[in-house]
């Protein structure tokens, strides 16, 4: 797996740096040699945040994790990763007819059942700006808004990030 390490408003030390490799060396028996982890380390204030993405074929992994120090927000992203890993094994091995790397899960989370929707809302979408869909968002108390353009009439999505800044989804 090729590992880009990145540091935002932080210096990062050699032996995090060698630390990070040998973390995400655990995960590589589930990629292919071509896969491709950004991992991302922020520091704020007396938080310190690594986000770790890691693209194969056409799966992709995220995880976000905060805490006092980076290595222990890197330890936290890291089993987060492996969680979603292990959680989604069966699906995933379905989804890429055996292409995936997960042989080496044989046996764990065989018994996960397949994703249960327990609600489902049908709901007619008017075109709105992008401002009036995080008012109406905001005004309902929700996270995200499914939306469309009153521009270009595509179907997008308004969501508030966990840093009380908004995020907008647009289909390719």
């Amino acid at each position: 797996m090729k590992v880009t390490t990145i540091g935002r408003k932080v210096s990062l030390k050699d032996n995090f740096l060698q630390r990070v490799e040998d973390r995400l060396g655990k995960l590589d028996k589930f990629f292919s040699d071509n896969a491709e982890a950004t991992v991302t380390v922020t520091v704020e204030k007396k938080w310190q945040t690594v986000e770790i993405a890691i693209k194969d074929r056409k799966m992709q992994f995220r995880s976000e994790q905060s805490a006092d120090s980076m290595e222990l927000a890197l330890e936290d992203a890291v089993d987060n990763l492996e969680g979603q890993i292990i959680k989604n094994k069966e699906k995933i091995h379905r989804k890429f007819n055996g292409y995936a790397y997960f042989d080496d899960l044989a046996g764990v989370a065989d018994d996960m059942d397949d994703y249960e929707v327990v609600r489902k809302k049908v709901f007619a979408l008017q075109p709105q700006s992008v401002d009036d869909a995080i008012l109406e968002m905001n005004m309902l108390g929700h996270t995200f808004f499914m939306f469309k353009d009153i521009v270009t009439e595509e179907i997008n999505v308004v969501y508030k990030r966990k840093d009380g800044n908004y995020g907008l989804l647009i289909p390719e």
